[in-house]
C-alpha cells in the first residue's frame, strides 16, 4: 500500500528563474520560490520519494500521457519565453515503475492512457521550474504528466486524477506528492506591453474571479468550484484549459472532497496571469468516489 502524502496547486512562472539573476527583476519572485521550498520541506518531512507533476506545458491531442523515463538530464531553454529561461541545467531521476502502474490503472478504469519509459521525451518548464527549487539535490524521483489536453473533457481528466490516486495507494510501495502545475487566470500581456504587466493580472475582471475562486478553495466549497470550472477555464483563459486542476481534484475525490486549502504563497500577478502556491490537504477517498 502506497501513500499520497501531499497535493498542491503550484506556480511555475519563468520569472522565478529570471529573478535569480542581477538586473531589474532580481528577487522579484522570492515569495514564490520560498513557497516551493516550503512545499519541499513538508514533502521531505512526510517521506516523499516521488513527485508527480500535472504539467500544463506538455500539450497532447489524444489520450493521457505519462513521461516516466528512468532519468531526465539536459540544459533547457524555453521556446515560448527564451529571454526568461535559457540554458537552465537540470538532472532528476525518474520512476518508470510508478508511471506504468498509473497508466495501467487509468486504462483499467476506462481512461485511455500511455506511460512512456523508453523515450526521448523531455520535461516542460511546468515541471522543471518547481523541481529547480524543490529537487536540486535529486532527492525525489520525478514523473511528468501531460496537463494541456486540448481535446479532452475536464470530467475525464478528473477520472484520470482518481486513477493516479488509486495506483499510488493500491499498487505502489512508496510515498508520493502530486502537483498541479499551472496558473489561475492566464491571459498574457498583449505584445509590446509585457513590462507593464510583469507584476499585474491582465484585467480586473480576471483578478476578481480568481479571488472568488480562492475564497471557494479556502472554504472547501469544491462542489461550487467544480461546477464552475469549465466556464472559468473558458472565460478566464485557464492555462492548459485547467486540466491540471481537474486532475488534482479528481485525485482528491472530486465532489466529495471538502477540505479547505492552505495558501503557501499568496495570490500574485505575473505577466498578466494569476498565480498561487496552495496545499490541498489529502483526505481519505469517500466510498462514493468512483
Amino acid at each position: 500500500m502506497g501513500k499520497l502524502a501531499l497535493a498542491a496547486k503550484i506556480t511555475h512562472v519563468p520569472s522565478m528563474y529570471l529573478s535569480e539573476f542581477p538586473g531589474p527583476n532580481f528577487g522579484c519572485r522570492d515569495a514564490a520560490i520560498a513557497g516551493h521550498k516550503e512545499i519541499d520541506r513538508r514533502c521531505r518531512a512526510l517521506g516523499v520519494d516521488t513527485i508527480v507533476v500535472f504539467d500544463v506545458h506538455w500539450q497532447v491531442n489524444s489520450e493521457y500521457h505519462i513521461n516516466c523515463g528512468p532519468k531526465f538530464e539536459g540544459n533547457y531553454t524555453s521556446n515560448e519565453l527564451p529571454h526568461f529561461i535559457k540554458n537552465m541545467p537540470y538532472a532528476y531521476p525518474g520512476n518508470p515503475a510508478l508511471g506504468h502502474l498509473m497508466a495501467d490503472k487509468a486504462n483499467a478504469m476506462g481512461v485511455k492512457s500511455r506511460a512512456h519509459s523508453d523515450t526521448s521525451l523531455e520535461l516542460g518548464y511546468g515541471t522543471l521550474v518547481p523541481m529547480r527549487y524543490m529537487n536540486s539535490d535529486q532527492h525525489y524521483k520525478v514523473i511528468s504528466i501531460s496537463g494541456w489536453c486540448d481535446w479532452h473533457d475536464l470530467a475525464e481528466s478528473g477520472r484520470f486524477g482518481l486513477a493516479v490516486r488509486k495506483a499510488i495507494e493500491e499498487d505502489y510501495a512508496g510515498t508520493v506528492a502530486v502537483f498541479a502545475s499551472g496558473s489561475l487566470s492566464h491571459h498574457f500581456a498583449d505584445n509590446g506591453r509585457a513590462p507593464e504587466f510583469m507584476h499585474k493580472v491582465y484585467d480586473p475582471f480576471l483578478e476578481q474571479v480568481d479571488q472568488r475562486v480562492i475564497d471557494l478553495w479556502k472554504a472547501g466549497d469544491w462542489k461550487t468550484f467544480i461546477g464552475m470550472l469549465p466556464m472559468y477555464a473558458d472565460k478566464c483563459w485557464g492555462e492548459g484549459d485547467m486540466h491540471d486542476t481537474a486532475m488534482l481534484l479528481g485525485l482528491l475525490g472530486g465532489n466529495s472532497y471538502a477540505a479547505p486549502v492552505e495558501i503557501v504563497t499568496p495570490y500574485f500577478g505575473s505577466s498578466g496571469t494569476g498565480q498561487i502556491n496552495a496545499i490541498f490537504p489529502v483526505t481519505p477517498l469517500s466510498d462514493s468516489t468512483d
